[in-house]
């Protein structure tokens, strides 16, 4: 059964009734592109206050995730209900599609989560769980391009907009420590 996915394209609202179960098996990856740097700036902006203990980091990287969630549907939901009716089918289909900025927080949280099997420090953790959130977002933006039929010049394209993206970060992180 098609569901109606009510989106805001430029300012104007377009209705579409593509089943969501199709467009996610397509592949729309741009929540967990923005997810991945989202955790990544996370991380960098939690390095510049001092040493975060691990846990904190991960309820850190987790509770941003989902407040970033939350404010994206409820900023889909009714910008695009201005015009159309809010039902329940409607705002689970919202939110499913932008589960992805929640789930790429996943990774690096883990990464902190794990880093004492691998002895780091909290500087350590930090970095090991911006790599993961870079690699994430590399990773993500390089799938979505070859999902949606890119040319692998589109596709390396976008795995290096996007490092270079992930590389300011670092810029970042390494310029608010000095």
């Amino acid at each position: 059964m098609a569901h109606r996915v009510h989106r805001l394209s430029r300012g104007r609202v377009t209705v579409s009734t593509e089943d969501p179960a199709r467009r996610e098996r397509r592949g729309d990856y741009t929540g967990a592109v923005y997810g991945s740097l989202l955790a990544a700036s996370v991380v960098v902006g939690a390095g510049t206050l001092g040493p975060y203990p691990r846990l904190q980091l991960v309820v850190l990287l987790l509770s941003t995730g989902v407040v970033f969630w939350a404010a994206h549907v409820f900023s889909r939901l009714f910008g695009a209900r201005m015009v159309n009716r809010l039902s329940w089918a409607v705002i689970r289909s919202e939110a499913r599609e932008e589960r992805p900025i929640i789930e790429a927080a996943v990774p690096p949280a883990i990464a902190a989560a794990i880093s004492p099997w691998f002895g780091l420090g909290p500087q350590g953790v930090a970095w090991l769980a911006l790599l993961v959130a870079l690699v994430g977002q590399v990773g993500w933006a390089t799938l979505a391009a070859s999902r949606a039929g890119a040319s692998r010049r589109l596709m390396l394209m976008a795995g290096a907009i996007n490092l270079f993206l992930g590389l300011l970060i670092v810029l970042l992180k390494v310029g608010l420590q000095h």
